[in-house]
């Protein structure tokens, strides 16, 4: 049996049952591989923060199948599946632009950008598809920004991520092409950015890159990667968090006008309660052990894949009040929605810039906003590491 059950209803992602917190487990990932499942929140962040478990020997020569049909998660050059120095190296190399401080100086023009669709959003005949108006498009404004790719067909990049984190969405030849595509795009931007530098973060990460000796390759990655998780989850996660605020938590609504502040609080329950990924591809964030490891009180031998749930952890009653999220309480310890420990996600603090400065410009905006959909007819983008909403016809 597998970690999750494919026979499972597309209901809404907040209402989406989990594995129960519990010790490690044996499970089995979709390709059949053996796992371990961690669920429980203090044995997620152990196995997250202990370098006996790793990402690079997950594509050693002697490592199981992973996946049906490899993705950008399968690439050994990416960031996320480097370790120790080199990985260090290599996330030093965009780390400073990410430190909250940083993210900070964004916000008037991340305000800007959401002011800016919510006015075209104003202007469109109800009912509007708040995906397509909003959702959607605001993360992908802002990475653009950020790495200056505004004149970059957001089309192609829209394509590029959605085989990047294909999970059976595409056959592998569609993915091999599309990734393809995606390389050369990745490369031929490095190039320019180093001959005529500017005031982005490509530029940046191109400039550090070169003066550590980081490989071209893993420059290409890395940018390459940063065009996907800069908005793919951020895109995921508020739409599904706009699907609960319109349904089930329809009555927090008029408390994310407040403040910023407020929304900000609300950001973070709403990240742990409301998940973008229903484990159908993978069960979680997944890990190998390089030497045997006790967690929880039991031993996970060398060379196993382990599946870290965060979800699950999000949600473990031992650390977590149960029932809807209190969108007014601070959450009682760290969240794990962005992971934890040397890999923990680079793009966390400008996801939640991003998810705060939406809730909170959209709930003053719209008052009023209300669904024109149910639960039951919700179009879902399937077949992805994520799943999403494809619109959501909204008025106000």
């Amino acid at each position: 049996m597998t970690a999750d059950s494919t026979s499972r209803p597309l209901c809404p992602m907040h209402r989406m049952v989990y594995p129960e917190s519990g010790p490690p487990r044996p499970a089995a990932l979709a390709t059949g591989t053996p796992v371990w499942l961690v669920t429980r929140y203090h044995d997620v962040r152990q196995v997250l923060m202990d370098a006996r478990f790793d990402r690079s020997s997950l594509h050693a020569e002697d490592a199981p199948p992973l996946l049906a049909v490899p993705n950008l998660l399968s690439d050994p050059n990416g960031l996320v599946n480097q370790d120790g120095p080199g990985h260090q190296r290599l996330r030093g190399t965009v780390q400073r632009a990410f430190t909250p401080r940083a993210v900070a100086r964004w916000r008037p023009w991340v305000a800007s950008v959401v002011e800016s669709l919510l006015d075209e959003l104003a202007a469109t005949p109800r009912p509007a598809d708040i995906v397509e108006g909003f959702t959607r498009p605001l993360p992908v404004s802002v990475i653009c920004r950020l790495m200056g790719l505004d004149h970059i067909d957001s089309e192609r990049i829209r394509h590029w991520a959605d085989h990047a984190l294909s999970g059976g969405a595409h056959s592998a030849a569609e993915v091999r092409a599309a990734m393809g595509e995606f390389a050369d795009f990745g490369a031929e931007l490095v190039a320019q950015r180093r001959a005529r530098p500017g005031d982005d973060l490509v530029s940046g990460l191109v400039a550090a890159g070169d003066s550590l000796g980081i490989e071209e390759r893993q420059l290409v990655a890395l940018v390459c990667g940063l065009v996907v998780a800069g908005h793919e989850t951020t895109m995921s996660a508020l739409g599904n968090i706009v699907v609960y605020l319109l349904t089930d938590g329809h009555a927090d609504w008029p408390s994310l006008a407040v403040d910023e502040e407020g929304a900000a609080t609300a950001a973070e329950q709403l990240l742990r309660t409301v998940p973008i990924s229903e484990g159908r591809v993978l069960p979680g964030l997944l890990r190998r052990a390089v030497q045997d490891t006790v967690v929880g009180g039991v031993t996970i031998p060398a060379g196993s894949v382990v599946a870290v749930q965060t979800n699950s952890a999000s949600r473990d009653p031992d650390v977590y009040p149960s029932g809807p999220p209190d969108l007014t309480a601070p959450l009682p310890v760290p969240g794990v929605i962005f992971g934890a420990g040397p890999h923990h996600c680079l793009g966390a603090w400008l996801a939640r810039l991003e998810i705060t400065l939406a809730l909170h410009r959209m709930a003053v905006r719209f008052p009023g906003l209300r669904a024109e959909f149910t639960p039951a007819t919700i179009d879902w983008r399937e077949g992805r590491l994520t799943r999403s909403p494809r619109c959501l016809p909204v008025s106000w």
